[in-house]
């Protein structure tokens, strides 16, 4: 079964646009483990608009499941990775002012970069994973600066999906093959939600886990979490 990691950004996000801890972040990300997550990702930005670096301590003390902290490799950013290793550490080259992340890595252009990073966070025993477009030069260059996962960014496979979802999948499907054969693990994210999930889940071999937030939390607004999140679980059974 491929692995479900609830992003709780968007959890965060409410809870600062009123102050104070209401929705409490840690209950929640409890709460989504009892319901059967089988992680918690976190993506903190440089302007903490939704996870605040001072949730990643809490966060990794009390998830029991596997931690995913995800971002763009900023010194900040790297010094609170190191100071709280998570399972997984998926780097993504999301500008400051990013609404979303929206691509991938160039893994060429920025293969000594990524190979300094990566092995830094190698020494604290921290599973990485780089944000890729799924093209295959791209993961050749992820297995050369020594990642151990890919992510495919899956925004267009989801914008395309419902006028032609054997096209949308092709490049994915494609690059799984050879990220299979070079010993890369498979993760994916964003905008997958109950419509395109399974299709995905079925034409991607080797996907090992996705991880959801916005459109699991949207979907939450009518289901509740813990049917959500179920509901979710089934498209990846």
């Amino acid at each position: 079964m491929v692995r479900l990691s609830v992003n709780i950004n968007k959890v965060a996000l409410i809870r600062n646009s009123r102050g104070g801890n209401f929705p409490d972040l840690a209950q929640i990300a409890r709460d989504c483990e009892a319901f059967g997550a089988q992680g918690i990702t976190v993506h903190p930005r440089p302007d903490e608009r939704h996870i605040r670096y001072s949730d990643v301590p809490v966060l990794r003390e009390l998830v029991t499941t596997e931690f995913n902290i995800e971002g763009n490799p900023t010194e900040d950013f790297l010094d609170l990775v190191l100071a709280h290793p998570p399972a997984q550490c998926t780097l993504v080259p999301d500008s400051p002012d990013a609404l979303t992340s929206d691509q991938g890595w160039d893994t060429i252009a920025h293969a000594t970069f990524l190979t300094d990073v990566i092995g830094r966070l190698h020494e604290k025993g921290i599973r990485v994973s780089l944000f890729l477009d799924p093209e295959a030069r791209l993961v050749e260059g992820a297995k050369a600066v020594g990642a151990d996962r890919i992510e495919f960014y899956t925004g267009k496979y989801a914008h395309q999906f419902s006028a032609d979802p054997a096209a949308a999948v092709e490049a994915h499907t494609r690059c799984a093959r050879l990220a299979n054969d070079l010993g890369l693990g498979i993760n994916a994210g964003h905008d997958l939600n109950l419509d395109n999930l399974r299709y995905y889940k079925d034409h991607v071999p080797g996907l090992l886990e996705v991880s959801i937030g916005h459109a699991l939390i949207c979907d939450a607004l009518y289901y509740g979490l813990k049917n959500t999140i179920q509901m979710y679980l089934r498209q990846l059974g």
